[in-house]
Formats: structure tokens, sequence, C-alpha cells
């Protein structure tokens, strides 16, 4: 039996809290130890949205601040390990990545502990883009020293894996990893005509998309593209989940004169989301970062759905065109909607897809669990060379 000291900074409850927990559940199920470093009160946070805490901060801290705040965690974070692995002597401590989260590294130093770092995307190159810093030059330092400094890195695809490696990280390093799923969750979960019959959805080709709904997922294309059917036509788009952009996609679907064919469940709890994506008839993977595992797409794979999906680089590593999915291309404006056009009067093609989603769980061990064995047998590496 291992101990594992896990250690995170993560305090929303979204796609990165579901990682969080069932790797930590697979863990324990193998018979490991696993004590948890993280915030506090992170328990409090609902599924499905942000920690009000730190989204109030983010809008209302000058950015300077926020950024020596993250800096000052370190050192509340540095205690509660020093504190752990005294009481507990852990065998390695495994850490899920975050810019400035420096206090990992320190106490791998100190107590002589393997460190191995979860890598899910390239964090300062992300804030750069999308929100900027203002201490640029430590934030691009700390990036390289956490990566530089692990003992081990995990990314989550080979695109992200090739970041690393552009960091002077030796690829003997690394290990990609991708999301997995907890199977049993799946295979309990079955379309029920009771539930379309309340979602309003019997006699309904069903087009399905899980997560946070933001703007760059477009689906305003599948909006547009459902206006554009006949009024006798049974397609409808159920949407699981809810965002910022929510509002916008139902009054386009008022305007279009079509709300009867569009749904919103709003926030699920993660143990219904697959009884939902059991309703699905095809799967939408509208868009995704070019770097990221997406965990609706393994979601979707473990449910046996017929998926469309970009044709990208980091999910060509799961997804074969016209064999486990039919993918467009993400540079052309009417891709997407041609795409599920296309499935959408092929039944064939659909069943096939269906039936080769499942298999793609098996064949490329997409499971946490799976996940968990890989882990605990590098961890079990160093401590044979100890």
């Amino acid at each position: 039996m291992l101990k594992i000291l896990y250690h995170h900074r993560t305090s929303s409850k979204d796609g990165q809290a579901v990682h969080i927990e069932e790797m930590i559940a697979a863990f324990k199920a193998q018979g490991h130890e696993v004590i948890i470093v993280a915030p506090a009160g992170r328990e409090n946070t609902e599924f499905g949205v942000d920690d009000k805490r730190v989204a109030f901060l983010k809008r209302y801290m000058p950015r300077f601040c926020y950024e020596l705040m993250e800096l000052a965690y370190n050192w509340v974070a540095y205690r509660e390990l020093v504190k752990a692995i005294k009481l507990h002597q852990p065998d390695c401590i495994y850490e899920r990545y975050n810019l400035f989260l420096l206090s990992g590294i320190w106490v791998k130093n100190r107590f002589n502990l393997p460190l191995i770092l979860e890598v899910n995307s390239p964090i300062f190159e992300e804030r750069l883009r999308y929100d900027g810093f203002s201490l640029h030059r430590i934030a691009k330092w700390c990036q390289s020293y956490i990566w530089k400094s692990a003992d081990f890195l995990l990314p989550v695809t080979q695109v992200m894996a090739d970041i690393v490696h552009q960091y002077g990280i030796d690829s003997r390093k690394t290990l990609v990893i991708h999301n997995g799923i907890n199977l049993h969750q799946f295979e309990q979960a079955a379309p029920s005509e009771a539930a379309k019959a309340a979602l309003g959805l019997n006699n309904k080709l069903v087009l399905g998309f899980t997560g946070f709904i933001r703007k760059w997922h477009g689906l305003d294309k599948v909006i547009d593209m459902l206006a554009n059917d006949a009024p006798n036509s049974a397609r409808h788009l159920l949407v699981v989940g809810d965002g910022p952009e929510r509002s916008n996609l139902e009054q386009q679907a008022k305007s279009l004169n079509i709300e009867d064919r569009v749904s919103f469940t709003g926030v699920v709890e993660r143990n219904q989301i697959p009884a939902y994506v059991a309703l699905f008839d095809i799967a939408l993977q509208p868009a995704v970062v070019p770097y990221a595992s997406p965990l609706k797409l393994i979601e979707y794979l473990a449910a046996g759905k017929a998926i469309v999906a970009p044709d990208q680089p980091n999910i060509g590593e799961l997804l074969t065109d016209q064999e486990n999915a039919l993918l467009f291309n993400p540079d052309q404006a009417n891709s997407m909607p041609e795409t599920i056009n296309r499935l959408c009067k092929d039944q064939a093609l659909i069943e096939r897809l269906q039936k080769n989603a499942r298999d793609t769980i098996v064949r490329k061990q997409l499971t946490w669990d799976e996940n968990a064995q890989k882990i605990t047998r590098l961890i079990e590496g160093f401590k044979h060379h100890a």
C-alpha cells in the first residue's frame, strides 16, 4: 500500500474537480492511502460553478494584487504540506499543476520526496492570451521552474507533452495520461422513456451537449441549423449545463421561433450526467482548446454515442473520423452543421459510431482505474530506486 500526498489548489467544482475526485477515489479503491492538501472551504462550492470567493477576487481585485495573493498562498500551502508530511510520512507527492504554486517543489526538496506533476494546460500561455499578467516574468519563470523541478510530468495529451518538451523537459520524464471515466456510472445509465417524456423528447433525434456553455463552443451554429429544418423535423438540441452564453442562445432560439427545439437543463449534479447523456442520439464536442483532453468527449465514448467533434491533433489522439466519430474542419464556418446534417441522415453510420465509441474506452484504457495503476507503478519505481 502506498501513501500518496495529493496536493492541488483547485477550489471550483467543474471538470477539474471531477478529475481530482475520481483520481482520489481510484487510488483509494486500489488500497492506497491518500492524504489531501487543498484550499479550505471547497466542499461548500456547488458542482458546475466557480468558487464565488475566487470569482469575486478576480473580478474586483487589481491583477497585480491578485497575482501577489496567489504567490502568498504558497506559505499557507507550505505549512499544511509540512504538517501532512510529518504526520503521515507519504511515499510521494502527487500534484495538479497550477501557476504560481511553488510550495510542492519546496517540500519535495526539503523532505527528498518524489513529486509527480499532472499537467492539464500550459497555464502561463493560457492566461497570457485571455487575461494577461502584471507579474509576467515571474509567471513565466514559475511555470518553467515547476515543470523542471518535478520528478515526473503527466501531460493529458501528446500536444500538451510537446509544449512541456519545448521548455527543455526530457521526454523520458513525461508520460501522457488522458482523462478517464468511471465506466460503472455509465453502465447504470440507459435511456428511459419516462425521462425522455419528461423533457418532451419522445420521438426526437436528440443532439446533445454537456458542460459549461461559452460563446466559442459554437452552439449558435447548431441553433441556426435547426432553424432551417422543416416544421415537422424531429431534431432537438439538449444542452446539459449552464454558463454565460445560455441567455444569448435562448434569445437566439426565441427570435428564430424554435424555442420548442432547444432545451437547457441548467446546472446538473455530477451523478445525474450519465442519465442525461443516455438520452443523446448524437453527442456534440463543438470546440476545444488545442491541448486539452476533454472530459465530455470521454463521457460520450463511455456512453456509446455517435460523436461530432473538431478534426485537430488532440482530438485525433482519441477519435478517428468515421470510425468512432465524425470529424469536422474547425477552420470552416459551416463544417460543423454540415457534418451534423450528414450524420443525421445516415442511421447506419450513427449505429457504427455508437458501437465503436464504447470499444475506444477499453482499447485506449481510458478509465480512472487504469490511470491510477499507471501512476502507482511510477511511484513504485521511485521507491525502488530510493
